[in-house]
């Protein structure tokens, strides 16, 4: 009895889906086997080129339906990118939207992943463009309910718009929008971005250079799960904005407003 040519074809894609994202790897490891020698400005960019061409393949290439196998592993290509500080600090973030490009077009609704591009593309890349057209790309496949708590996309857009574009009507928008549909949920982190986002939005419509808004945004930041460089960049603009943080002994911050905006 012949096999179906979709049961021998399927198979193939799948293990062509994974050779291809395993390659990726390779210079990586490479780079990692042979230590400092290889930490040149020229050797890393030119690295770097050619992981920004394989990004570009694997945004074009066909998955017969394996979306999520490329998302997941494209997205541990990026914690390995994003966790070499050695390597950041020589020649910097500028390949992180790509990495997001591949991730969130094959899995829109991958909502861990949005942080990441907020942090290092808006943050460390400098990119908040970049950002907000990948985000807004996402929204259109998602719902207030699908997946889970898709709201904390709104606040990462507003908060985009807010700190970096300086456009503070659009962040209420956002932030309005986030409010809108954490509404559709009953558990108390739910209730809270809808209070916090609808507190920010009345700020910025009073006043759109609101201190206060600011601060709320940044310790927003402050309270996710970011890494330590991003902690304490959130605290120094929370204190140059005349908030104060201090950090309690489980490691939770509490930010105390300045007395006027």
């Amino acid at each position: 009895m012949f096999l179906s040519r979709e049961l021998i074809i399927t198979p193939l894609v799948a293990c062509f889906c994974i050779l291809v994202i395993s390659f990726s790897q390779l210079p990586r490891l490479h780079k990692l086997l042979s230590s400092k020698q290889y930490l040149s400005v020229e050797a890393l960019e030119k690295e770097q080129g050619q992981e920004s061409l394989r990004m570009g393949l694997l945004q074009e290439i066909p998955t017969f339906g394996y979306d999520n196998i490329i998302a997941n592993w494209v997205y541990i290509d990026f914690l390995q990118y994003f966790g070499d500080n050695e390597v950041r600090d020589k020649i910097g973030y500028s390949l992180s939207p790509e990495f997001f490009e591949v991730i969130l077009k094959r899995d829109p609704k991958f909502l861990e992943a949005y942080l990441g591009l907020f942090v290092s593309t808006s943050l460390y890349a400098g990119m908040p463009e970049r950002t907000i057209a990948i985000m807004d790309n996402g929204l259109k496949s998602m719902s207030p309910t699908l997946p889970a708590k898709s709201y904390y996309i709104w606040r990462y857009k507003g908060t985009d718009e807010l700190l970096f574009l300086g456009d503070s009507q659009a962040a209420r928008k956002s932030f309005l929008q986030a409010a809108k549909w954490a509404s559709k949920y009953d558990d108390q982190e739910s209730k809270n971005v809808v209070l916090i986002s609808q507190k920010t939005a009345e700020f910025l419509q009073k006043n759109p250079d609101s201190k206060f808004a600011k601060i709320a945004t940044w310790t927003m930041v402050l309270q996710n799960n970011v890494d330590d460089k991003t902690r304490k960049r959130a605290i120094q603009e929370i204190e140059n904005l005349r908030g104060k943080v201090v950090i309690n002994s489980d490691g939770v911050p509490a930010v105390t407003l300045p007395e006027k905006d």
